[in-house]
């Protein structure tokens, strides 16, 4: 079925009001009819049933069947930050973590970064960014869709380790811990009621530098591995939040 993501202010009392993109996309692609169903959420605390009643000019009309529970997002909140890497890299990390299950993005440029930032392009590059996970979450069924940030410096980025529980530095010459010995001692002792704030960086093609993975330890970071193959910097993204999902117990492991 169907899923689409919507501005709360297009749920009413008992319909909502899809226009735009999404509203084209389901009488013109998907050739919807009178009488369908489909999935709506505001991305935030709000999600339906609904079964379309209007196909007007100006946006598709549709009536609530039934409201649903939110139950598609992963018990901690995982934030991506990734170095921004070559050509469109950044648009696989996005997609695929989205469906993995990531609720936001930090792209940021480290020393080895090679692509040259362009900030002129910003904030197109982001709109796009978002577009890629507004989808990738429909596609997914997630109940919210992760934020992308603009990028950041690699000092903002340290800055703000402050806001998490958990920071995963993921390199490649760790040769001691690996992710599991970080997060199962984690997940056993965590006992807020709040989901735990997770961060996990990944570095740029040619890897971190020696003084960065020192300065994120100082930070608070934990350095871990992800097994002895070197992967790619959009590999490492997604391998990196699938087994941190797994012994979380989010994909049946602990």
């Amino acid at each position: 079925m169907q899923r689409y993501f919507i501005p709360s202010d297009q749920f009413g009392e008992h319909t909502v009001m899809i226009t735009g993109d999404d509203a084209h996309h389901i009488s013109k692609v998907m050739r919807a009819r009178v009488g369908e169903k489909l999935i709506v959420s505001d991305g935030a605390d709000k999600e339906a049933l609904v079964e379309i009643v209007d196909l007007a000019p100006n946006g598709v009309e549709a009536s609530i069947v039934e409201m649903r529970a939110l139950t598609q997002e992963a018990w901690m909140q995982v934030t991506v930050a990734q170095s921004l890497p070559k050509g469109d890299k950044m648009e696989t990390v996005i997609q695929k973590c989205t469906e993995i299950g990531a609720i936001r993005f930090i792209p940021y440029i480290s020393e080895r970064t090679i692509v040259q930032y362009d900030a002129k392009k910003e904030a197109k590059r982001v709109e796009r960014w978002g577009k890629i996970a507004k989808e990738a979450a429909e596609q997914a069924h997630r109940n919210r869709v992760p934020e992308v940030e603009s990028t950041s410096t690699w000092k903002q980025l340290l800055a703000r380790f402050g806001s998490y529980d958990l920071i995963l530095f993921c390199y490649e010459k760790e040769e001691g811990l690996q992710l599991r010995s970080a997060v199962q001692p984690f997940v056993a002792s965590y006992e807020a009621s709040q989901p735990p704030q997770v961060l996990l960086l990944v570095g740029p093609e040619g890897g971190f530098t020696v003084s960065e993975m020192e300065a994120a330890e100082a930070a608070g970071a934990q350095s871990v591995g992800l097994g002895k193959r070197i992967l790619r910097t959009e590999t490492a993204a997604m391998v990196g939040l699938t087994c941190l999902f797994y012994e979380s117990g989010e994909m049946g492991g602990v």
